[in-house]
């Protein structure tokens, strides 16, 4: 998502100097200990694998030290993804807005981010007094990983108050303060008996954090806290220990190694090496330079296993070259745009990851299913392009001594793809242990390209930041997923099912238009978390195998990284490339199209199959 621009309300005060460089040295501070503890989580799962085949050994407490990690992890990067792309705002809805009234909805939004840091610090506190006991494996008391996140909240407050002052924004972020603290002190004491279910009004309290801007994961969470108001059987200790159950699961140290691994993967330059291969197989054909874009996002697919990662580096890329060759600015950047999603289909892909978690879908089946799927929307994409491609100055044809080279060239980064999905799908390793190996497979790349200490630090930086931000959102989700499990939101689509027959075609085209509605409006990690569980029991029911269901919630959901106004993937590429987002949603409807169609076969399969 693109974020907000932010209209002070004040002139700067003397003290936003004083602010901006304290800020500077906390963010410099947890950046740094984000990638420690990120490099030392890759080097614990690294010793188990090397233990546990050359030693037949292992250590007692791996696999929770790592969670505990991971939890730590998300403390310290959550605060730095707070004005940033990885914040999650929906910002479209405040553009629109008079400017007057854009000078204040940064308010309302910084109220959902208060009230989420304060349920995360004070109902964190609450759980560590009411805790006991000692983890039998690593001989600490067990309080401390919800005091991870409690430490997480109060650092996301610090952060966010810093950032306004140095804005100039004292006043507004003061009164931001006050109706966060009177809204968290006061929930408790309110009750409103209405008739509505409270998971209504849990949709409707973060659909209005969502129209002000506020980052997604803190809309789930204050949402999950005001419905205490409406009569939530989830009082606030337990939003925290649900928050960090979600997060406490082995399987999701594989989303901070895969994005280690697509950042490694870029910075050694070996991703220059796919798009040579790529050039030298396609690049002659019609619409050469652009099936050569193509192709090299199916190839970076089976790296980096993220959309955004693939965006941002196709848009700088691949961007000046195709203008240079006679294709329009906007129609270049969709195209990039459109070929990006493959990244989240394709194995490795952090979406399938998440799916996994929240399913308990087998992780290698639905790799397999990535591979089909990601294979047909890029044959359809294919097809896309030639239809709507006439390029100016084709690419010259590669002899077969340069096709030979290039892939030679590239070997090392398709020995990344082997060692995750043959290493999953064998079961060598497990997943989490697959992507720590990707990860120090292209750690070494980028060290025998002679990549810096700045450099190599930049990757792990990012990367823990990227995988809190990610994580935040799982964890958030998990008090909102359990309030509409409460409520039976899965017994109410099971009823529709039911009324339309209940047949396997009822299920896809109700499923389909479900996730199209709500992928307009929630990112697909979100989504995937929150309907995922509830669609999949009518899926089975009806007969339709859970992994190619588990496919279609994907690729659905990834195709809205090109829709309005969510559409992540555009804003990326418009941020890169400087082309307004409308113009690019325009230029993108072919190849949406395609994609479509690529989602009707995909359930026509299932169907037929079921």
């Amino acid at each position: 998502m693109a974020t907000s621009e932010f209209h002070p309300i004040e002139r700067a005060a003397p003290d936003s100097g004083v602010a901006a460089r304290l800020l500077r040295v906390i963010e410099a501070i947890l950046g740094i200990a984000a990638a420690v503890v990120l490099a030392v989580l890759l080097l614990m799962v690294l010793v188990t694998v090397c233990l546990r085949y050359f030693f037949s050994a292992g250590f007692i407490g791996a696999e929770d030290l790592g969670i505990w990690l991971h939890v730590g992890l998300i403390a310290l990067g959550a605060p730095l993804s707070l004005n940033s792309a990885l914040a999650m705002r929906l910002d479209v809805f405040v553009k629109m807005l008079p400017e007057s009234l854009q000078k204040v909805t940064p308010i309302g939004a910084d109220v959902f981010t208060v009230l989420s840091a304060l349920i995360l610090s004070f109902g964190g506190s609450e759980i560590m007094t009411m805790l006991g006991g000692v983890s039998p494996t690593l001989g600490v008391p067990e309080w401390i990983r919800f005091g991870f996140l409690g430490a997480g909240g109060a650092l996301i407050l610090v952060v966010l108050l810093l950032q306004r002052i140095a804005e100039g924004r004292i006043l507004s972020v003061l009164l931001s303060l006050a109706v966060g603290v009177a809204l968290y002190a006061g929930i408790p004491h309110v009750s409103l008996d209405l008739d509505w279910p409270p998971s209504i009004f849990l949709g409707l309290i973060a659909a209005v954090g969502l129209l002000l801007a506020a980052p997604l994961p803190h809309a789930f969470l204050a949402a999950a806290y005001v419905v205490i108001a409406f009569g939530s059987s989830l009082p606030e200790p337990a939003i925290v220990s649900a928050t960090v159950t979600g997060i406490s699961k082995f399987l999701l140290l594989a989303i901070p190694f895969f994005l280690l691994a697509g950042g490694l993967l870029t910075a050694s330059g070996v991703a220059n090496q796919l798009v040579r291969f790529a050039a030298a197989m396609v690049g002659h054909r019609r619409a050469g330079l652009a099936q050569t874009t193509l192709l090299t996002s199916v190839l970076f697919s089976g790296a980096s296993g993220s959309s955004v990662a693939n965006a941002a580096f196709g848009a700088s890329t691949f961007q000046p070259e195709l203008v240079k060759h006679g294709y329009r600015p906007a129609q270049a950047a969709a195209i990039i745009a459109s070929t990006s999603v493959l990244d989240n289909v394709i194995p490795p892909s952090i979406a399938f990851l998440i799916l996994a978690t929240a399913t308990n879908l087998s992780v290698g089946s639905l790799l397999v299913g990535g591979f089909f799927a990601g294979g047909l929307m890029a044959i359809c994409l294919a097809v896309a392009i030639h239809l709507t491609v006439s390029e100016q100055v084709p690419l010259p044809r590669a002899n077969a001594k340069q096709r030979w080279q290039s892939a030679v060239q590239a070997i090392p980064a398709f020995g990344l793809g082997i060692i995750v999905v043959v290493g999953i799908r064998i079961g060598i390793v497990t997943t989490t242990e697959a992507a720590a190996l990707a990860a120090f497979y292209t750690l070494l790349l980028g060290i025998g390209a002679r990549l810096g200490i700045l450099s190599l630090y930049a990757a792990f930086r990012q990367a823990a930041v990227e995988a809190a931000a990610i994580g935040l959102l799982i964890g958030t989700a998990g008090p909102f997923a359990f309030l509409l499990a409460v409520d039976d939101v899965s017994g109410l689509i099971s009823h529709l099912t039911t009324v339309l027959g209940g047949s396997a075609l009822a299920v896809i085209l109700l499923s389909n238009v479900i996730l199209l509605v709500v992928g307009l409006v929630l990112d697909i990690g979100a989504a995937i978390l929150l309907f995922g569980p509830i669609l999949l029991p009518a899926a089975v029911a009806a007969g339709i195998d859970p992994i190619q269901f588990g496919v279609i919630i994907v690729v659905n959901l990834m195709i809205h990284g090109l829709t309005p106004p969510l559409g992540m993937l555009i804003f990326v590429v418009s941020g890169v490339t400087r082309i307004p987002a409308s113009e690019l949603f325009r230029a993108v409807v072919p190849y949406l199209l395609a994609l479509l169609v690529s989602l009707a076969i995909l359930c026509a399969w299932a169907i037929i199959f079921s």
